[in-house]
């Protein structure tokens, strides 16, 4: 009957190193790194036995509970495809009618009751529900239509889905240069992720601030301007303050050393205020 309350019992938690919802990946694996964590499995009875066999499994479905979210809307925005909203159920966005979570991560091993897994796309501290093994024979159908996100394929397959032009101001592309050439850091991908929309979003990391807007990439933050169809960036900025440089042990910052030279090579005050957060968010929840 509807409306019957279920009980549900956490059988574990997720320890990751995504601390924020909307810098979490979409989707396990969307990053291209390892993104390594771990589950741990709460004592109990049984617990020990259940696992059994679960080593000899490459991948594994994990089934949490999205329990930072606190509402729902039948209409999200997901972070690709313009400024369309789809009903929730075509998306996998967090925010549902039951926060209910499945994620398809690799099993890197089992150690006692604590399971090492890479490319997860949840947050630490996430209550996990249950776990099962992926079946590719019978779990995988490559050849499924996927409605409007094949639309979506199409339409960047043909660059119809781009509609943007990304400019990179002088003093832009020196830092991307020098960034890329001394230390590794590639920032390209937020250009991509510019091309196809360049409006505040937070799943795309993209805010408000200072009069103009700033992508986040990593422990980059990208300032640019945006009119009509043309986003110019004008600067590259460290994600972390001067204060935050100073108080950071050596070797905890992510790019630390790019961080720590960049700093010194173009230095400036405190990130820039951010404005408008509200309308950043819009008034429906993102989708992953």
């Amino acid at each position: 009957m509807p409306g019957l309350p279920m009980e549900l019992r956490p059988i574990g938690v997720v320890r990751s190193d995504h601390a924020h919802l909307a810098r979490t990946p979409r989707q396990p694996g969307a990053t291209g790194e390892d993104r390594l964590a771990h589950i741990e499995l709460h004592r109990g009875p049984g617990v020990r036995e259940a696992l059994r066999d679960l080593a000899g499994m490459e991948r594994i479905w994990v089934l949490s509970w999205f329990h930072q979210v606190r509402n729902w809307r039948p209409m999200v925005l997901p972070p690709r495809g313009g400024r369309t909203r789809r009903g929730v159920f075509a998306t996998r966005s967090p925010h549902r009618p039951n926060p209910l979570g499945l994620s398809l991560v690799r099993l890197l091993g089992v150690d006692g009751l604590v399971l090492h897994v890479a490319d997860v796309d949840l947050l630490d501290g996430t209550p996990v529900l249950d776990l099962k093994p992926y079946l590719p024979a019978v779990e995988a159908h490559p050849a499924s239509r996927a409605g409007w996100i094949d639309d979506l394929v199409r339409a960047e397959a043909d660059g119809t889905a781009f509609p943007n032009t990304v400019r990179w101001s002088d003093l832009a592309n020196e830092q991307r240069e020098w960034l890329r050439e001394h230390h590794g850091v590639d920032l390209a991908p937020t250009a991509d992720v510019l091309r196809r929309d360049a409006a505040p979003h937070p799943y795309r990391r993209i805010e408000r601030c200072d009069g103009g807007a700033r992508i986040a990439w990593r422990g980059w933050r990208l300032h640019f301007t945006h009119v009509g169809a043309d986003v110019a960036i004008t600067e590259v900025r460290s994600g972390y303050g001067p204060a935050a440089l100073a108080a950071a042990p050596p070797g905890t910052l992510v790019d630390d050393a790019a961080q720590r030279e960049f700093a010194v090579r173009w230095p400036t005050d405190e990130p820039c205020a951010l404005v408008d957060r509200s309308e950043a968010a819009g008034d429906h929840p993102p989708s992953r």
